[in-house]
C-alpha cells in the first residue's frame, strides 16, 4: 500500500492567502504576456477542436506545446506564497544580542574542516556570540570574507558533518541522499552527543545567517525538530518493507503471527531484543492491542532509538533559534528552510516522466501539466516534488536516478479520478495521481491547492 496525500487544515496566517493569489497567472493570456512573442519562423495555429498547437516553418514540423515555456526552464514568474511570508515574519524576529564583539574569527584547514571547526565552535561558552559576524579564514588562502567564504564553510562542513563514514548519520533504506541519524553513532564516536550539539549549532547559525547546509532528511527528522508526531506514513519512505508489515497488521488480525510487544535488531551482526513495554517479550499482540503496538514501534523506530542524539541536536539548534521561532513552519518548510530550494531543471524533469492510464506526452492535460510547472517558482517546484516524491532533493545526476520504494523509480503521472478532486501522490512510487482537469486554469490552480495545503494521508489512522 502506498501512502496517499490529501487536502487537510493548514495553520492561520496573519495575512491569509486569497484564492486569486493562489491561483495567478490566472490564464494564457497572462503566462502568454510574461513570455513575450513567439521567436521567428513560429506561427500559432487553432485546431479544429479548438486546441491551440504550433507551426515550426524552421523544420517543418508542429507540436501542441508552446515552445516560448522552454524559456521558464530556470528562473519563473514570480508568486508570493505562505512560505515566504512565513520566513520573512521569522527573520523579522531575530534579534542579534547586545554586548557582543563585531565579529568571531573561526581559522580552520580545509583537510581538518570538521575538526578544527568542533573545537572553535564548541569553544565558545555563551552560544549568543555565534549570532554576531562570522569571519572565516581557510589556512594558507588570502582574501576578504563578505559572505562568500561563509557560505563556502557553511557548504565544506556540512559534506564532512552528515558523511556517513563519521557514523553520525546513515542514509535511509532506499536512497543514498536522505540521511537520517545513525541510532549506533556512539559506537563510532564516544563524544557522538557532543557532536550532535556542534551540528545543531551549526544549523542553528546557518539559519541564524541565511545560509544553507548540503543535507536533505527524513521525513520523521523534521517533523522531531518541530516535536510532531510520527505516523506510519512517515515509515513509508524511510523502510518500505517495515512500513508494509505494519500496514498488514493494521487491517488484519495479528494473532496467527505469534506477536509480542517487543522488536528484534541486528547490530554488528548479532540479534538484539528490545521490549516495547515492561514485560513486552510477554504481552502478546492482539486485535484489540494491535494499534498500540503500531504507535510503540513507530516510536521505537524513529523517537526512542535516537532520543539521546536528537536531544543533543536540538539543544545546539536552540541555542540559536528557539522552537516557537521554528514552530511557524511545517516539516516540509523546515527543509526549505535549512537546505533551500534547489534550482530544478524542468526540461530533465520532464524527459524523466513516465505516463500511466491513457495519458502520454501529446495529452491536453499533461501538456497543461507542464506549462504550470514551468509557470511555478524554483519555490513551488521544489513543494510539488515534495508533494510527490518526499523530498525536494533532486539527485546529483538529474530525475533520471529518481528513487522509490524499489530501486530507480521515474516520476510518473497516472490518470485518476475526477475534476472535482484534488492531485494525489504516492510518494512510495513518485507518483501522481492527477485528474483529467478540462482547461489549464482549473489544473494549475488545483494542482497549488494540494501542493499549499497538504499534510494529511488518506487511509491512516
Amino acid at each position: 500500500m502506498s501512502r496517499t496525500r490529501s487536502l487537510s487544515s493548514r495553520g492561520q496566517l496573519d495575512v491569509p492567502l486569497t484564492l486569486s493569489e493562489l491561483s495567478r497567472p490566472s490564464s494564457n493570456d497572462d503566462l502568454t504576456r510574461d513570455l513575450g512573442p513567439l521567436e521567428a519562423g513560429w506561427e500559432e495555429r487553432v485546431h479544429t477542436d479548438g486546441r491551440i498547437f504550433y507551426i515550426n516553418h524552421n523544420t517543418k514540423t508542429t507540436q501542441w506545446e508552446d515552445p516560448r515555456l522552454q524559456q521558464l526552464c530556470g528562473t519563473a514568474v514570480q508568486y508570493s506564497r505562505d512560505y515566504k511570508r512565513k520566513y520573512d515574519y521569522f527573520r523579522s524576529k531575530l534579534r542579534k544580542p547586545s554586548n557582543v564583539p563585531n565579529k568571531i574569527d573561526i581559522p580552520v584547514r580545509r583537510n581538518n574542516i570538521l575538526e578544527d571547526s568542533y573545537r572553535v565552535i564548541m569553544g565558545f561558552t555563551r552560544a549568543d556570540l555565534l549570532k554576531t559576524r562570522l569571519w572565516i579564514e581557510f589556512e594558507g588562502e588570502a582574501g576578504l570574507d563578505y559572505g562568500g567564504v561563509a557560505r563556502e564553510w557553511f557548504y565544506c562542513l556540512s559534506k564532512e558533518m552528515f558523511n556517513p563514514y563519521y557514523g553520525l548519520f546513515e542514509y535511509s533504506a532506499i536512497d543514498d541522499y536522505t540521511l537520517q541519524i545513525n541510532s549506533l553513532s556512539g559506537t563510532a564516536n564516544e563524544h557522538h552527543l557532543q557532536y550532535f550539539k556542534f551540528i545543531g549549532r551549526v544549523v542553528g547559525m546557518a539559519i541564524y545567517h541565511g545560509k544553507l547546509v548540503d543535507a536533505y532528511f527524513i521525513r520523521p527528522f523534521y517533523k522531531m525538530m518541530l516535536g510532531k508526531s510520527i505516523v506510519l506514513s512517515d515509515m513509508e519512505t524511510v523502510d518500505p518493507e517495515y512500513h508494509n508489515s505494519m500496514q498488514w497488521i493494521l487491517e488484519n488480525d495479528p494473532d496467527c503471527l505469534d506477536l509480542y510487544f517487543a522488536v528484534d535488531e541486528k547490530e554488528f551482526g548479532q540479534m538484539q531484543q528490545y521490549e516495547l513495554i515492561p514485560d513486552g517479550t510477554n504481552v502478546k499482540v492482539t486485535e484489540a492491542n494491535k494499534k498500540e503496538y503500531i504507535d510503540l514501534v513507530i516510536r521505537w523506530r524513529f523517537v526512542d532509538r535516537v532520543k539521546e542524539q536528537m536531544n543533543a541536536f536540538m539543544s545546539g539548534l536552540n541555542e540559536l533559534i528557539p522552537q516557537h521561532q521554528l514552530s511557524i513552519f511545517d516539516a516540509n518548510e523546515i527543509e526549505l528552510l535549512m537546505a533551500g530550494i534547489q534550482d530544478i531543471d524542468v526540461n530533465d524533469w520532464k524527459k524523466h516522466t513516465k505516463y500511466r492510464g491513457n495519458y502520454n506526452a501529446n495529452h491536453p492535460v499533461i501538456i497543461n501539466f507542464w506549462k504550470a510547472v514551468y509557470s511555478l517558482t524554483n519555490e513551488l517546484r521544489s513543494r510539488l516534488l515534495q508533494f510527490v516524491t518526499g523530498t525536494s532533493r533532486v539527485p546529483m545526476n538529474g530525475f533520471s536516478e529518481l528513487y522509490g520504494s524499489n530501486g530507480p523509480q521515474c516520476f510518473t503521472i497516472e490518470k485518476w479520478g475526477n475534476s472535482s478532486q484534488l492531485p494525489r501522490a504516492h510518494t512510495c512510487f513518485n507518483r501522481l495521481d492527477l485528474p483529467a482537469y478540462e482547461t489549464y486554469e482549473v489544473l494549475r490552480k488545483k494542482l497549488l491547492l494540494a501542493v499549499d495545503n497538504t499534510e494529511g494521508f488518506e487511509g491512516v489512522d
